[in-house]
């Protein structure tokens, strides 16, 4: 296969190419929680580099439930227009462009204005640094309902706002993921317990979803491959996740792993060898998900080069993800094509704290999509702990500017 061959997805929508820009989280909300100019400018960066499907940073179907207090909300009191700006830069260059949908659940920040839900009342674990998340409420079966109506409502309006389709996350350790781990999930109605009862919030948003948008509208899921802890959610678990996606109409199943207890999403997981700081981080696990698989996958996770995106592409995978090297050279699928075999090299922070090593690596790229925003060039070699100090100071504003749209939205 090759990666610059267009793809049709199982239900009709085709990809000009292969590549796939991976959601990582912006945190460059406008007033409002909007998408503004330079999320615009963003995403135009992206469309024109060559990209054949652009995957937006998370969006969030709970205007009380925030990962971030500048992150996009879109919901029934949202105004479209600013979606449809969005959407309209980033078609800008041919790219497909598809809106990632999401609920953090328990994974909120405990100075965070809002809700902390999740399956069950406990907080994430992430040692010394608990403290800095909310301790969790327990959803009642009333919370659960409500919260499937707002993927539904925020699917609908995507495709109102012209989106090509919408990826629900139920990866790295957000609510949907949270439901579907043993560790996190201890609930004992039918909601809990056995992994169908576990998977049952993920089909149910799927199967709701697909019956309220067109049939060429694309739905496709991110999913762990495996959470990367000792009597989590697995492999074979994923594997049987994915079968029981298949005839619900799903277009795309993303690969990733990991949750803030374990990142293996930014290549910092403990517990598993294969998780090593190197390229396609899940491709080993993808390798052995993909033999058997009824639906299409995608595999994301520190994809820098061309050689290693050919070799996700002949391990059978239908879509390689890449997420920080684009926030880096917004331009490297249009290099590829031509014949350059340009890479990226992202520097890793130097700190032997996991969760901080995390937090700095996310920083760090946020700080480069703002650059692209603002239509400057990346500095890839600036040092990730001083992103993550200004992330910080930055988010003291941000909230309080969050804080008071939410009571005025109240």
């Amino acid at each position: 296969m090759n990666l610059f061959e267009p793809l049709t997805l199982p239900a009709g929508q085709v990809l000009p190419n292969r590549i796939a820009k991976a959601a990582m989280e912006e945190n460059m909300a406008a007033p409002g929680q909007l998408p503004g100019e330079r999320l615009r400018g963003l995403y135009r960066q992206w469309s024109l580099g060559g990209a054949g499907l652009l995957i937006t940073g998370n969006v969030m179907v709970h205007d009380a439930a925030m990962t971030g207090p500048a992150g996009v909300v879109l919901d029934k009191k949202s105004p479209l227009e600013p979606f449809r700006e969005w959407a309209e830069a980033a078609h800008s260059g041919g790219s497909r462009v598809w809106m990632q949908i999401n609920h953090p659940g328990r994974q909120v920040q405990a100075n965070m204005p809002g809700v902390a839900w999740g399956p069950s009342a406990n907080r994430v674990n992430i040692g010394r640094n608990s403290g800095m998340f909310a301790q969790a409420e327990a959803m009642s079966t009333q919370q659960i309902e409500q919260t499937i109506q707002r993927f539904v409502d925020t699917a609908i309006l995507a495709q109102e706002a012209g989106f090509d389709g919408v990826e629900i996350h139920a990866a790295h350790g957000y609510l949907l993921s949270q439901f579907l781990s043993p560790l996190v999930n201890e609930r004992t109605d039918e909601w809990g317990g056995s992994l169908e009862n576990r998977a049952r919030l993920l089909l149910e948003v799927v199967r709701r979803v697909r019956t309220a948008v067109r049939p060429d509208f694309a739905v496709a899921v991110k999913l762990n491959s495996a959470d990367f802890q000792r009597g989590g959610f697995d492999e074979g678990d994923a594997r049987q996740v994915i079968s029981w996606l298949a005839p619900l109409g799903v277009d795309l199943v993303e690969l990733s792993g990991g949750s803030y207890e374990s990142p293996a999403m930014s290549g910092n997981a403990s517990g598993d060898s294969r998780t090593a700081a190197r390229e396609a981080y899940f491709l080993d696990l993808a390798r052995e998900l993909v033999a058997d698989a009824p639906l299409p996958l995608m595999v994301t996770g520190g994809i820098k080069r061309l050689p290693v995106a050919q070799e996700v592409m002949e391990s059978g995978v239908a879509v390689v993800g890449i997420g920080t090297a684009l926030a880096m050279k917004p331009d490297l699928p249009r290099l590829w094509r031509a014949g350059d075999h340009a890479a990226v090299e992202v520097p890793r922070p130097r700190t032997k704290n996991k969760a901080v090593a995390s937090a700095a690596s996310m920083a760090h790229v946020r700080a480069q999509l703002r650059r692209l925003g603002r239509g400057r060039s990346p500095k890839p070699q600036s040092n990730a702990l001083l992103a993550l100090a200004v992330d910080q100071v930055r988010e003291v504003a941000y909230r309080r500017r969050y804080g008071s749209w939410l009571q005025q939205r109240s």
